[in-house]
């Protein structure tokens, strides 16, 4: 339903709303305030501005060669040490794992027998 349309609901409504009246004062220096918090909540930058500005600093950034090529071997180097970093916890692993293997293997029991 479009808003501009009437409703033959809406005629009360309409009546009521005609018929009423604010006889409240408004507080001392209301639109003083109100336009001081207006000012301030436009000074306050929100998360969405930030976020903008930061994305529009990386764009240009990343525009530059220079940055982009620097960036990108940055995250190579640091794929790589994570890399050589993985692969030698899972080898000292597979290490000491196969090296408890080797041993069951000679003596089964050597683990299971109680010391005298």
């Amino acid at each position: 339903m479009n808003r501009n349309e009437r409703s033959e609901n809406d005629e009360p409504l309409r009546k009521v709303l005609r018929q009423w009246t604010v006889d409240a004062s408004l507080p001392l220096r209301f639109q003083e305030q109100v336009w001081h918090r207006i000012a301030q909540a436009q000074s306050q930058p929100t998360l969405w501005t930030l976020l903008g500005s930061t994305l529009s600093t990386l764009q240009r950034s990343f525009a530059r060669p220079q940055f982009a090529f620097a960036y990108m071997a940055i995250l190579l180097v640091l794929g790589v040490m994570a890399g050589a970093w993985t692969a030698q916890i899972k080898t000292s692993r597979l290490d000491s794992d196969m090296g408890r293997r080797y041993v069951q293997s000679l003596d089964p029991f050597l683990h299971g027998a109680s010391q005298p």
